[in-house]
């Protein structure tokens, strides 16, 4: 199994939740965070001052799937995700040992 973490545009969002569930793929989960790649942030002026903001909204997107999926998977984030400019976000992959589903104890792949 194999865990897929997505940092992503807060407005690719929909696309990239829609694209997933397109290809089977239900339990996902969604977290608000903020960060900065190579664009390093960017400069803004409020009440005539200027600000650097170095911490971009994002929306980390997490799930996890069997390794047969995984190529699947990461292809459809991928292009969900993708805007051709910089800041489009990253994709990172871990090796998940095991998993445990509460409500009934199943593991590995079928608790999934």
């Amino acid at each position: 199994m194999k865990k897929i973490e997505a940092i992503i545009q807060p407005h690719k969002l929909d696309d990239v939740k829609e694209a997933l569930k397109a290809i089977g793929i239900d339990g996902l989960t969604i977290s608000e965070v903020r960060g900065h790649g190579r664009q390093k942030g960017h400069k803004e002026v409020y009440r005539g001052m200027e600000y650097q903001i170095d911490l971009l909204p994002k929306i980390k997107v997490e799930t996890v799937v069997t390794d047969a999926r995984l190529d699947e998977v990461t292809r459809a984030l991928s292009a969900a995700a993708r805007t051709g400019k910089i800041g489009d976000g990253k994709i990172f992959i871990y090796d998940v040992l095991e998993a445990v589903r509460i409500r009934n104890d199943d593991t590995g792949e079928a608790a999934l």
